[in-house]
């Protein structure tokens, strides 16, 4: 899909030219003085023709002036205002309006869009991971007719620099963009269409594409292990529990393992604390944690990063029947900590409980949970920032600086000591799953915390972040694939200095 060529006059042919343009009034230099000799693009400025502020697209045809058909200029705001993200977000409106276009190829003039702070290799990435997530599109299952669909096959790059680096760079970005993807897939799939079954399948592929070691707990497993938590939401459900382990070793010994724990609930009745009708539309991705380290996973068996690693995902439905666990409930974890159950909406937590518990058998000494958790994180941060809590203040430092790297907004919720004295008061067991409303998000971390215990831990609370309502510049409105990229960079980041 990409091609890299050295930078070209206007005398090559080709179906459409993209170049980036700065609300400024220093003289043009590179491409862009070529084709204002050409097309007078400085008067077009003026007037208006063609937009210079942040994102915006103007479409300009050549009519034979010069041998490129049509020039799509991206407006940059101001060089000192444009960041990595902002640059990101204008090549993913470019991608969209091309794609309407109908056109099929295309070429970028890469120096057209550096400015001091940002060069041609991040340039690169940017439009890289761009790309796909810009045009991303679930296959619905709406009725078609029969003329193919128009899509962005040909991106060619036009650069003087090093040509291996500008490749190792749009290859990273796509890699990234296309695995957030794959999760986006997975969390708008519909419930009847992704049980933990399917999606115990899907994460054998993508073990045996990758070569990862798999494991899948059935049933069965799962009580001679002792996985009460787990095993306790899955009581009212026809569909089997499953626990799902991909293994990733990219160093001689099993050590430094990263453990990325991922909440696998497919659907979300909230079992005998039902739901109420409106709350339960889009419970179909409440495995958006699942979703996010699979597609980290993805990342990973590409890139292959001299780190090692073990995804769990703890696999169930939350369904009433007669069988289904109820409030007054105590079950016994994997850890051996007993739980009162006070409501059984919050039943994530203990699917995560042991998913946690089972990533420490397998010898992680770092570990990530992400869990569509609590509707308390949307009230405290919002839908566009991620709900961070840790155990560990070096480890999550670590971590946010992934988030930074991969433009996914967090922010860290604090846990105190009485926060763990809340879920510590039951009468009846040496936890309960609930203690009430207030600090609801800081309390769904406080218990997952107590199963981490003294293991440098950080929770990561998508329920916010996991879909948007509203299409973008990265992709249309449904799921958005976050923490994908930040599990993933979090791994390539990974070095000695973390202990």
């Amino acid at each position: 899909m990409f091609y890299i060529q050295k930078s070209a006059d206007l005398t090559e042919a080709t179906e459409a030219l993209v170049v980036g343009v700065f609300k400024q009034t220093k003289p043009f230099d590179g491409i862009l003085a070529d084709l204002d000799e050409q097309l007078d693009i400085r008067n077009l400025i003026k007037s208006g023709d063609i937009e210079v502020r942040n994102k915006a697209i103007t479409k300009i045809p050549t009519l034979g002036k010069i041998d490129p058909k049509r020039i799509f200029f991206v407006g940059l705001g101001r060089p000192k205002e444009m960041t990595a993200s902002s640059l990101k977000e204008g090549f993913g409106e470019l991608f969209q309006y091309i794609q309407k276009c109908g056109i099929a190829e295309v070429s970028i003039a890469l120096s057209s869009f550096e400015t001091d702070a940002i060069n041609e290799y991040m340039c690169a990435y940017a439009l890289s991971e761009a790309l796909p997530l810009s045009t991303y599109k679930f296959n619905d299952y709406k009725r078609r007719s029969n003329e193919p669909a128009k899509r962005i096959e040909k991106v060619i790059l036009l650069t003087d620099e090093d040509n291996q680096e500008i490749e190792n760079m749009v290859r990273t970005g796509y890699i990234y963009g296309k695995a957030t993807n794959s999760a986006r897939t997975l969390v708008n799939l519909p419930g009847n269409m992704l049980t933990a079954t399917d999606l115990a399948q899907y994460a054998r592929e993508l073990g045996e594409k990758y070569e990862f070691e798999v494991e899948i707990l059935e049933k069965e497993d799962m009580e001679k292990l002792g996985m009460g938590a787990l095993l306790a939401v899955n009581k009212g459900s026809v569909e089997p529990p499953k626990m799902i382990v991909l293994k990733y070793q990219g160093k001689k010994e099993w050590k430094d393992v990263i453990g990325l724990v991922g909440k696998g609930i497919t659907y979300d009745t909230g079992g005998y604390s039902l739901k109420p009708r409106q709350s339960m539309v889009g419970m179909k991705t409440d495995m958006g944690g699942a979703a996010s380290v699979l597609g980290a996973m993805e990342v990973i068996g590409e890139i292959r990063p001299n780190q090692n690693v073990v995804a769990v995902i703890p696999s169930t439905d939350n369904m009433v029947s007669a069988s289904a666990f109820k409030p007054d409930d105590v079950i016994t974890a994997m850890s051996g900590k007993t739980i009162e159950i006070l409501n059984t909406d919050a039943e994530g937590r203990l699917a995560l409980a042991d998913g946690i518990t089972y990533a420490k058998h397998h010898g992680a000494e770092y570990l990530i949970d992400v869990a569509t958790l609590t509707g308390g994180v949307i009230v405290a941060l919002g839908e566009e920032t991620t709900g961070a809590m840790t155990n560990n203040q070096k480890w999550y430092e670590k971590v946010a600086e992934a988030s930074v790297e991969a433009q996914e907004d967090m922010w860290q919720l604090p846990i105190f000591e009485r926060d763990k004295k809340r879920v510590r008061n039951s009468a009846m067991a040496d936890l309960n799953n609930s203690p009430g409303r207030e600090g609801h998000a800081i309390m769904a971390g406080a218990f997952i915390g107590e199963f981490a215990e003294e293991t440098p831990w950080v929770h990561l609370d998508i329920a916010g972040t996991s879909v948007t309502k509203k299409s973008g510049s990265l992709g249309p409105s449904g799921a958005t694939g976050v923490m994908v990229r930040t599990l993933a960079a979090a791994v390539e980041r990974f070095d000695s200095e973390t202990k």
